[in-house]
């Protein structure tokens, strides 16, 4: 049996453009739900909102995600962050990921650059308000890489 574990992110009506983005970000192939198509109740147009949507990247990531219906409790908040790590090998793939995240980012907290244990690390905040991490191993040999 496989085990895995994933972030699921809640959105307020913006899930299906945040989605987007996101694989227009990692690429690979996205599923989106609507409540209406799950014949699920939902308040007057809400019906085309997304109850589920699903994003399985070429590089074996997934990430979830659902809008939040008006009837119900929204709190974005800061008890979370979407971290993104790798080897040295990966580091074009990673940037690159770095690079289309941060093109429209609410706020970079630390550019991607070399950390003081050798690996590059960087801190955003998306257009969605969802924080992430990046950091990717330093070259072989250097660094300690304890955050790989």
């Amino acid at each position: 049996m496989v085990s895995r574990l994933n972030p699921y992110l809640n959105f307020r009506a913006q899930a299906r453009e945040a989605m987007e983005f996101y694989r227009s970000v990692f690429g690979g192939e996205l599923t989106l739900t609507t409540f209406a198509e799950f014949d699920m109740p939902a308040a007057p147009g809400e019906e085309g909102l997304i109850m589920h949507g699903q994003l399985e990247t070429p590089s074996g990531f997934t990430l979830m995600g659902a809008d939040v219906p008006s009837t119900m409790e929204y709190s974005p908040g800061t008890n979370f962050t979407v971290s993104l790590s790798g080897d040295h090998a990966a580091y074009d793939e990673l940037s690159g990921y770095w690079r289309k995240l941060a093109e429209s980012a609410s706020f970079i907290g630390e550019e991607l650059k070399t950390a003081p244990w050798g690996d590059s690390f960087g801190m955003l905040t998306d257009r969605y308000g969802v924080p992430w991490l990046m950091n990717i191993g330093g070259p072989p040999g250097e660094g300690d890489g304890a955050a790989s």
